[in-house]
């Protein structure tokens, strides 16, 4: 894309040459030669304050909101994150590929892999990387596809409304989905019912001769669809007593080796495996075959590309502890449940089973109920030992009662864990990002590394 075009897109003064760039840049320490810096503006940083070193990274251009002194070609907008966007959406409009776009409280990362894991075995994919699935990394990804790819799976969170109608509606997805809805963000949503309100803006960006992939198990991602008559609607379910397009049988737990069940779908019936542990992996699968199959994927790629997919790094992956110990590392993020998700996986585990966990945060008024829910849930799922870290975790620790142990930070619980490690022993590591327990995981397996 040339400077000039990018002008015609988003408005704006150019001045300096129409140079050529080959990708889009905000990071000056990424920033690769002929790429477009784009000097994004927040509270804590101002982007237009590194033109220069942008400039020295051998950028082509750069796209400012403030006037700057470079020597680079250089487009000046009024709002370069809104111009970010509208670069992401042109992109997106003038590619050929399919664009399937997830959201939800829980798994849409997982489900994310998943489904690219499958559509990999027919063509050529695209897939969100990492964290960037906000109002700045939606058009960063949508930057990225190319001519050569056929799918593009397109991950989208938010933490306050309005933010899944502005990414979905840059995406203009072919194919959508909402993973589930649950208590998660509730400081920018509110009520579990701003959650799914939320959630459903994806619905409207679905263009005409779309699919929305409806999760019939989760009573609030229906209750706030509307229907279109130009997009079809194809549904899926994990409950024998629901119809469904696509639908989950005769699950088999093989605990920290994952699962198999039997998928149902419109193009026949197959068993598959799931290497992630868990009955909501197994979900997780089945709604990404779903998404996968209507994108245009077959049964045996579904199977081939389950099989072949690996673990999501801290998502309940298996690592080897000290003394032979296993270490669950699902230090991600958490909600209520997702925690619940991860201990159910714990319980049925032989050996002494340990929670070390952190704050969940973002739960505003109900950080403290969820917190001693959280201890309680694993007391009655027959955990032997809870460790928490953490102002709320403590309360977490008070309801699990006896068996259970508050430091006063992460260090100090890693040195608290490391005598009971043994081969027999299975250890929950969880938090939410801000907790940063994936530091205690380093410590848990340090030997290994």
């Amino acid at each position: 894309m040339s400077l000039q075009q990018a002008q015609g897109i988003t408005g704006g003064v150019l001045t300096g040459g129409n140079p050529v760039f080959s990708a889009v840049g905000t990071d000056t320490r990424l920033l690769q030669p002929q790429e477009l810096f784009v000097a994004l503006k927040g509270p804590n940083f101002n982007g237009n304050n590194f033109v220069q070193i942008a400039e020295q990274s051998g950028a082509a251009a750069a796209l400012v909101s403030e006037s700057v002194t470079a020597r680079l070609p250089l487009l000046q907008v009024a709002d370069t994150m809104l111009a970010l966007g509208l670069l992401g959406k042109y992109n997106r409009c003038r590619s050929k590929a399919k664009v399937l776009a997830l959201t939800g409280s829980q798994g849409k990362t997982t489900v994310k892999e998943m489904t690219a894991a499958i559509l990999s075995c027919s063509g050529s994919v695209l897939s969100t990387k990492g964290n960037l699935n906000n109002d700045i990394g939606v058009p960063l990804t949508l930057l990225k596809i190319a001519a050569q790819h056929q799918f593009a799976v397109i991950e989208m969170g938010a933490n306050a409304a309005g933010e899944i109608a502005y990414t979905a509606g840059l995406a203009q997805p072919d194919i959508a989905h909402i993973t589930n809805v649950a208590e998660t963000h509730l400081e920018g949503f509110g009520t579990l019912e701003g959650v799914a309100k939320a959630k459903a803006e994806i619905w409207p960006s679905i263009r005409n001769g779309g699919t929305a992939v409806l999760n019939l198990d989760d009573a609030n991602i229906p209750a706030y669809f509307n229907h279109r008559e130009n997009v079809r609607v194809v549904t899926i379910s994990t409950n024998s007593n629901t119809k469904a397009d696509y639908q989950l049988r005769d699950f088999v737990d093989l605990h920290l080796f994952g699962s198999s069940f039997s998928l149902i779908s419109p193009q026949g019936t197959t068993m598959v495996n799931v290497v992630l542990p868990g009955r909501h992996n197994a979900c997780n699968a089945l709604a990404a075959a779903a998404l996968a199959m209507e994108g245009g994927a077959t049964l045996p790629q579904v199977v081939q590309g389950l099989g072949a997919m690996k673990s999501v790094k801290g998502r309940l992956n298996m690592l080897s502890g000290l003394n032979g110990a296993v270490i669950l590392d699902d230090t991600y993020n958490a909600s209520p449940a997702s925690f619940r998700a991860a201990i159910d996986v714990l319980a049925t585990l032989p050996g002494l089973r340990i929670v070390v966990a952190g704050d969940m945060g973002e739960l505003g008024s109900e950080k403290n109920s969820a917190h001693t829910e959280l201890g309680a849930y694993a007391k009655a799922k027959g955990i032997q030992l809870f460790f928490g870290t953490g102002e709320l975790c403590s309360l977490a620790v008070t309801a699990f009662g006896r068996g259970a142990v508050h430091k006063d930070n992460r260090e100090q619980l890693a040195l608290a864990v490391y005598p009971l490690l043994t081969a027999d022993v299975h250890v929950l590591v969880k938090g939410s990002r801000s907790a940063g327990m994936e530091h205690v995981v380093k410590l848990l397996t340090q030997a290994q590394e």
